[in-house]
């Protein structure tokens, strides 16, 4: 994606109406179109096809509505999530959304991308938390879908559509989110030198004690995998879930750092491999990716994980037989790979492919956004 658009001209307008104005312009040429925030997911999906120009959404970065009492916020599209969470902080709220990068990622990409982090076992992920979004068209139309009501569920569901396009059917302008409130306290718990065996079987006795652990993620180490659980809220009641935990598992222990291990994993590379399967079937996960000798974290509520490292000589050979496997087991497997390594970034098409055929030549019938990024050359 990177070496696509280089040397490419590159639009970076001020305000929504003048992103429309510059599709519109863009549009009647029949120039193709990358979008550009922060720029931490360009490795992601197939390289286009063609690209003729970049629109970059810095110059949109304004909070457009705040409304503390009610939890909702509007933003622009080139909003860094860590700026987001400043402005929510100074009322003790915040957006349970923690992907990497957050000085860097903006509003945007994290939408385009689906982008998360280990609060989504609790949260959800930006699906769950979006009510409302502003889309320009290729045409340089500005739709809008949902609002500002978390209730709100007339017409088209346009914000759950926006969630992984990662482009390919309009620029994401702006979103509104649903906050929550920030906690009195927090505390992460970790469980270290776990068997894949072992963090399954503890995240199923958690559940039945009806622990609810803000975060949860098993990082794969030397000897093991350590469990990390965060739990949040009112501090009695923290207190008593991690009481609660080191009965489920005696050997658990405070450490606040391992999330600083977590996020170098999830930033590493220039190889980045996402893969999801059911939960509990996390041992073949790690027999399928052990020959890449990735380091890998795991996320046993979600059924996801991301590995990451350096891409070896065998690499792609490596990557399609992982995906083989995986995808016996009905799984599947997903690639952001660097420049020169030939693979596959998506695999298979998925059983849904002909409908997100139809929404492709619905809202880009030129397919001039992003051409040939997302699953299945869309």
């Amino acid at each position: 994606m990177i070496a696509a658009l280089e040397g490419k001209p590159a639009h970076e307008p001020r305000s929504v109406s003048e992103a429309a104005q510059v599709l519109s312009a863009l549009a009647r040429d029949k120039q193709r179109v990358a979008f550009v925030g922060g720029g931490t997911e360009l490795s992601l999906g197939a390289p286009p096809e063609r690209i003729d120009a970049t629109l970059r959404t810095r110059g949109l970065s304004r909070i457009v509505e705040y409304q503390p009492a009610d939890m909702v916020m509007v933003v622009e599209a080139g909003v860094t999530l860590a700026a987001l969470q400043q402005a929510a902080r100074e009322h003790r709220q915040r957006l349970a959304l923690d992907p990497p990068w957050p000085d860097r990622a903006t509003i945007g990409g994290i939408v385009a991308t689906s982008s998360f982090g280990p609060r989504r076992a609790r949260y959800g992920a930006v699906r769950d938390l979006i009510i409302g979004v502003q889309m320009i068209r290729a045409d340089g139309t500005v739709a809008r879908g949902g609002g500002k009501v978390v209730k709100n569920v007339a017409g088209f569901d346009l914000p759950k559509l926006a969630c992984g396009s990662l482009g390919t059917l309009g620029l994401i302008a702006g979103a509104t989110f649903r906050l929550h409130p920030l906690p009195e306290m927090s505390q992460t718990v970790v469980v270290p030198g776990l068997s894949a065996a072992d963090v399954v079987a503890i995240v199923a006795r958690t559940r039945a004690a009806q622990l609810e652990p803000s975060a949860l993620a098993a990082l794969r180490g030397r000897s093991g995998y350590d469990l990390a659980l965060c739990f949040e809220g009112f501090g009695k009641g923290v207190q008593q879930q991690v009481a609660r935990l080191r009965q489920l598992a005696p050997s658990a222990r405070e450490d606040d750092g391992i999330w600083a291990s977590h996020d170098a994993v999830r930033t590493g590379g220039p190889l980045r491999v996402k893969v999801a399967a059911l939960g509990t079937q996390l041992a073949e996960v790690d027999k399928a990716l052990s020959p890449l000798a990735l380091d890998f974290v795991w996320y046993p509520t979600l059924g996801l994980g991301f590995a990451t490292g350096t891409a070896r000589g065998e690499a792609a050979s490596l990557v399609a037989d992982a995906r083989a496997e995986l995808t016996r087991r009905g799984g599947s497997l997903v690639v952001a790979a660097p420049a020169g390594l030939r693979v596959d970034a998506w695999g298979p098409p998925p059983a849904g492919f002909a409908l997100m055929q139809r929404l492709k030549d619905n809202f880009d019938p030129e397919h001039r956004l992003n051409p040939g990024r997302f699953v299945g050359g869309l």
